[in-house]
C-alpha cells in the first residue's frame, strides 16, 4: 500500500507542479499570483515528486512512512491556514491526506 501512496503522489503532484510552473488562470486562481511564498510551495512539491520517485526505487519502508506522515500534517494544516474549505487546493489535499491516512493504517494492521 505504501506504493500506491506514493503513486498517487506522483499522479496528483506531476500535473500540479506542471500546472504550477507554466502559469495560467487555474494556477492564479488557485495558488494565487506568482510570489516567493508559491515558488516556496512549487519546491515543496518538487522534493515530495523526487522522494516520491527515489522511493519507487528505493523502498525504505522507515522513510517513506516519514513522507507520508509529513504530507499528512501539512495537508490537513492546509485547511486551518488558508481557512477556505472551498479551496479547491485544500479539497484535494484533505482528500489526499486521507488516502494517505488509509494506506498507513493498512500497512500497520497485522497480515490475515
Amino acid at each position: 500500500m505504501l506504493i500506491v501512496a506514493l503513486i498517487v503522489n506522483l499522479v496528483v503532484l506531476v500535473p500540479v507542479t506542471v500546472l504550477l510552473l507554466v502559469g495560467g488562470r487555474f494556477a492564479v486562481s488557485w495558488w494565487g499570483q506568482i510570489t516567493p511564498s508559491r515558488s516556496i510551495l512549487l519546491a515543496i512539491y518538487l522534493s515530495f515528486i523526487a522522494a516520491s520517485v527515489l522511493f519507487l526505487f528505493w523502498p525504505l519502508e522507515p522513510a517513506i512512512i516519514t513522507l507520508l506522515a509529513l504530507q499528512i500534517t501539512y495537508k490537513i494544516l492546509s485547511a486551518f491556514t488558508v481557512r477556505v474549505m472551498s479551496n479547491p487546493v485544500v479539497i484535494a489535499n484533505l482528500f489526499v491526506a486521507a488516502f494517505h491516512t488509509a494506506a498507513l493504517v493498512l500497512h500497520s494492521m497485522p497480515a490475515l
